[in-house]
C-alpha cells in the first residue's frame, strides 16, 4: 500500500493545490492528514473542503482547535491568534462540524499518527532528541507520523540506539532498519528553511520513505493575505520557510 501523509496546510490553498497536482501524478492508496488545516492562512473553506475530499485519515490540530473554541485563542501567539479570530468570521458551518469530528490522533496498522506527539498530541513539539526518542519509546508501531513543528523530519530507533536528521527533498528512508519517527513537514507554512510545500510518501510494501517538496506561487498566497489584512509577518515568512 502506498500512503501520501501531509500536515499543517494552514489554509494555503495554493500550496495545497501543488501537493494534490504531484500527488495526482502517480495517485496513492490512501491520503493521510495530521491536522492543522486551517489558521494562519487565507483560505481555510477551500483547504479544509479538499482535505475533507480526499484525506482517508484526517486529525484535527492545535490551530484547528483553536478556531472551533476548543482551545483558548489567548493561547496563541499574538499573529496566530489574530489570523483565528478572522478565521472563525469566515470559516462555514460544515468545515466547523468536520473540524469538530476530529481527533488529534490515531492508531492504525502499522502507524500511530499524532498531531504533535504520543505525551501530548496537541501541543508538544517534536524537534529534539529527548523529544523523538521520548516519542518512540512511549508508542508500539513501527512507524510513528508527527506534524506541527512545520519541520520535516527522519529520526529512526534501532534498539536503544537513536539516530536522525532534517529530511530535505529527496530524502529515502529505509522503513525496516528501525522504527522510524517522520514528520512530513508542513504544506502551508514550512519552517526548515526550504519554502516549498512539504509532503510525505510511505511505500508499506516496499518499506520505503520518500520526502518530496512542490513549489507553488508564493506571492499568491502573500497577496491573499495582505487583502484579508492578516498580519505582515505570516505573509513574509512564507518566502524564507522559516
Amino acid at each position: 500500500m502506498r500512503v501520501v501523509v501531509i500536515s499543517d496546510i494552514h489554509a494555503n490553498l495554493h500550496a495545497l493545490e501543488a501537493v494534490l497536482g504531484a500527488i495526482d501524478r502517480d495517485p496513492p492508496d490512501e491520503i493521510w492528514c495530521l491536522g492543522d488545516l486551517v489558521g494562519y492562512g487565507p483560505r481555510p473553506n477551500e483547504a479544509v473542503d479538499e482535505v475533507r475530499r480526499r484525506a482517508k485519515v484526517c486529525l484535527v490540530g492545535n490551530h484547528d482547535l483553536g478556531v472551533i473554541g476548543a482551545l483558548e485563542i489567548d493561547e496563541f501567539a499574538p499573529d496566530a491568534a489574530v489570523a483565528a479570530q478572522w478565521t472563525q468570521t469566515v470559516l462555514l458551518d460544515e468545515h466547523r462540524v468536520f473540524l469538530e469530528s476530529l481527533s488529534p490522533e490515531a492508531k492504525l496498522e502499522g502507524a500511530e499518527l499524532y498531531h504533535g506527539s504520543p505525551r501530548d498530541p496537541v501541543w508538544e513539539y517534536v524537534i529534539s532528541e529527548e523529544t523523538a526518542r521520548d516519542a518512540l519509546e512511549a508508542t508500539l508501531a513501527p512507524i510513528v507520523l508527527v506534524g506541527h513543528s512545520h519541520v520535516a523530519l527522519a529520526v529512526g530507533l534501532s534498539g536503544s540506539t537513536l539516530s536522525g536528521e532534517l529530511a530535505p527533498d529527496g530524502m529515502e528512508v529505509a522503513l525496516d532498519e528501525a522504527r522510524w519517527l517522520l514528520n512530513p513537514g508542513s504544506v502551508g507554512q514550512p519552517r526548515d528553511g526550504d519554502p516549498r510545500a512539504a509532503w510525505l510518501e510511505l511505500d508499506l510494501d516496499q518499506a520505503k520513505a520518500l520526502f518530496h517538496r512542490e513549489a507553488y506561487d508564493i506571492a499568491r498566497t502573500q497577496e491573499e493575505l495582505r487583502e484579508r489584512e492578516l498580519p505582515e509577518a505570516l505573509a513574509e515568512r512564507l518566502a524564507h520557510g522559516v
